[in-house]
Parts: C-alpha cells; sequence; structure tokens
C-alpha cells in the first residue's frame, strides 16, 4: 500500500500534545515543527487522522518539498513533482491558500497562481490534453514557504477540523474546539476526576472533554474533501474506520463534568450543542455566577476561559471577576486550576503565582495558559 508523508497544523506551543496524539494513533513522526507535526501513513492513516485527532486544524498530504528564491524555481520544482499520481483528468485543483515567512517570494496571489500554471503544465503532459473540465473531485492545494523552503500539500481535510458539527457556524465563541481539546490534554484530568468550567459560554470545554470521556471521534459525524478521492482512497475505509469508532465509544458512563454561566441565553445553546454533540447526558450545564462555584469532592479541575475584556468597558469589571474566581477556587479543597486568558493581571487577582504559564496564541490574540496545580490524589488501595 502506497505510504505517504502527511502533515498536521495546530497551534503554535501546542506540538507535543498533537505529537502524543498521532503517536496514540499508532503512526510513526517525521518531524516536529513550529506549529506542525508530520508522520508517515497510507490511505488508511489519512482517514484515521481526520475521524480521530483533536487537536489539529487540517490533514494535508505532502506532494513536494523543495527550495525555491525565484518564481521560475517555483514553477520549474512544482512541475517535476508526479502530480498525476494525485489528481486525476476530471479532477477540479486550485491553490487554495498560500503563505510565506522570511522568503524571498513573499507575494500570496503570485504563488497560488504559479504553482496552479505548473501543475497545469505538467497534467496537460500527461493527459495529453490542452483543456481539463475540472468536473471531478476537489483536490484543494495549500503552499507554505518558510525561510524559502517551499512545501506543498494536498488538503484532505477541507473544512477545518475544528468544526466538529455540534456548534452552528454562525456560533461565536472566543476558543475554538481544536484549542480546547489542545488544553484539555495539557492538564492531568481524566475522567474519574470533576471538571467544572464557571464561564462556560457555548460548552466547548465541558463538550470536548465529555467526548473524549466517552471515546467519541470529533470526526466521526462530518465528511472530509478525501472521501470522494476514490483513485487514492477506497471508500471502504472511510466505512470501516467509521464503523470502528462508533463501537470504541462509551456512552452509559458516570462522569462528573460541569459547566456554568451567568448568561441564561447562552447556557441554552452550551445544553443545545451537548445534545448535537451526543453528549446531552454527560454534562451538566446551569446558569449560575463563578461567586457560587463550589463543589464537595477533593482533587476536581477548573478548566476555564474567562473574559478577557477585549471592549474596553469590560475591562474594569476584570479585578472582580478573576478576585472572586479565585477567592471560590481557594475554598476548593486540593483542586487545580487551568486558565486561558489574555489579562495581564490573572496571577494578582488569583491570589497567587501559577505553578506554570504557557503562552498561546488564539487566532491573532497573545494568551497565556496559567497552570494552578493542586496535590495528586492518594492512590487507591486495591487489596
Amino acid at each position: 500500500m502506497e505510504r505517504y508523508i502527511l502533515m498536521a497544523p495546530c497551534h503554535f506551543g501546542l506540538e507535543s500534545v498533537l505529537k502524543r496524539e498521532i503517536i496514540d494513533l499508532g503512526y510513526d513522526i517525521l518531524s516536529v515543527e513550529d506549529g506542525r507535526v508530520s508522520f508517515e501513513g497510507d490511505s488508511e492513516a489519512i482517514c484515521r487522522a481526520n475521524i480521530w485527532l483533536r487537536t489539529t486544524e487540517r490533514v494535508l498530504l505532502q506532494t513536494g518539498v523543495f527550495k525555491a528564491v525565484t518564481f521560475d524555481e517555483l514553477f520549474e520544482e512544482t512541475r517535476k513533482i508526479p502530480w498525476e499520481k494525485y489528481i486525476p483528468a476530471d479532477g477540479r485543483f486550485w491553490v487554495t491558500k498560500a503563505n510565506s515567512v522570511n522568503s524571498k517570494l513573499f507575494s500570496s496571489s503570485d504563488i497560488q497562481s504559479i504553482v496552479k500554471k505548473a501543475i497545469v503544465e505538467r497534467l496537460k503532459g500527461v493527459y495529453h490534453t490542452e483543456w481539463f473540465p475540472e468536473n471531478g473531485a476537489e483536490y484543494p492545494i495549500r503552499v507554505s514557504i518558510i525561510k524559502d523552503r517551499v512545501t506543498i500539500g494536498l488538503d484532505t481535510t477541507g473544512n477545518s477540523l475544528h468544526k466538529r458539527g455540534y456548534r452552528p457556524a454562525s456560533g461565536k465563541a472566543p476558543i475554538s474546539e481544536t484549542l480546547a481539546a489542545a488544553l484539555i490534554l495539557l492538564t492531568p484530568w481524566k475522567k474519574d476526576r470533576v471538571l467544572v468550567d464557571p464561564f462556560c459560554g457555548s460548552g466547548t470545554f465541558v463538550i470536548e472533554a465529555a467526548m473524549m470521556a466517552a471515546n467519541i471521534a470529533p470526526g466521526l459525524k462530518r465528511h472530509f474533501t478525501a472521501e470522494k478521492w476514490t483513485n487514492l482512497i477506497d471508500p471502504k475505509e472511510w466505512k470501516d474506520i467509521r464503523d470502528e469508532a462508533s463501537e470504541m465509544e462509551e456512552l452509559d458512563l458516570k462522569v462528573d463534568i460541569q459547566g456554568y454561566d451567568i448568561d441564561p441565553e447562552v447556557i441554552k445553546i452550551a445544553r443545545e450543542n451537548a445534545r448535537m454533540a451526543g453528549v446531552e447526558d454527560l454534562v451538566h450545564l446551569q446558569q449560575r455566577p463563578v461567586a457560587q462555584l463550589s463543589h464537595p469532592k477533593k482533587y476536581g479541575f477548573i478548566i476555564t476561559n474567562p473574559p478577557y475584556g477585549e471592549r474596553l468597558e469590560e475591562k474594569t469589571a476584570l479585578p472582580e471577576i478573576y478576585g472572586t474566581l479565585g477567592r471560590r477556587f481557594k475554598e476548593l479543597d486540593d483542586w487545580s486550576a487551568y486558565v486561558i486568558t489574555s489579562y495581564e493581571d490573572t496571577e494578582k487577582y488569583m491570589g497567587r503565582k501559577a505553578d506554570k504559564n504557557r503562552k498561546i496564541y488564539n487566532g491573532m490574540l497573545k494568551t497565556y495558559f496559567y497552570q494552578f496545580m493542586g496535590p495528586k490524589p492518594p492512590k487507591k488501595n486495591n487489596l
């Protein structure tokens, strides 16, 4: 079976989480770079990675890597790639995105145009035609140029993998599903421990945690561009991996995952999202202010994304919000708190210095993941 180099982009600073996910799926890591993990796999790996990976935005099939400092070099090197291995005569192909960092070639539109032209020239010679109908399956192409090193890949995913299918496209949220999943995986939380998000918004943290607890594959309910690549992937592979994923779900488990928010309308949205994700019976969502944050059990987790104060009128409320969170956290015996925010006085109002602090870019916004760690629970005596 054909082996491919597959590339999975992720948020800067979260490469280690994605690397662990890929290894857990059984694939060999080839390289870890800023914002990207590459691994080796066959056509089945394309299906499994799209359906199972929680922390990447998409899965790309690498078609070529080379150096180019002129547009002539870009054209000639792109034309050398055996595109006929990937794109059939009726395939619809275009360069959906090109980005350049610290490189001689920097015009995205020119890069896109030249790469497309080079592919057309290559396929003209192979398919002995001057015109392509492009009425078949879609083969979107992405180009990345970093320090004059060009990487070209086919996008197997389509819509970004953060679109799990449980949140309406119009729903505004400050944190994506992939980022929420990565942050949960950065913590030592396990499904036998309590998890509370006191600023749950549309429910992303609690829903992602519940999906992990129940072993629900994040891409199970959606479709991918490569499902129509019947020249590369047998449709039976997609069906088999979906069937396998469905059988691995554990929906009858008991967990304690809670989300609060002061806004009743937002809680309604969160409940609908939980229902769409198939975890409505695994999460408890309630209208409740952070001042009422409490729980009788020990060794629980707060994982949350409080208000940042992006609007000027919100900034004056932040000391009270974070101060209240800090006071309630202090009352929770032996708990841990994990807070992602751009608010620079978080530690001051939480009342203690974070044990760890990780810088993470949430889109273009620089945020910090403050980790206030509680003690580990005593080991259970199995005697």
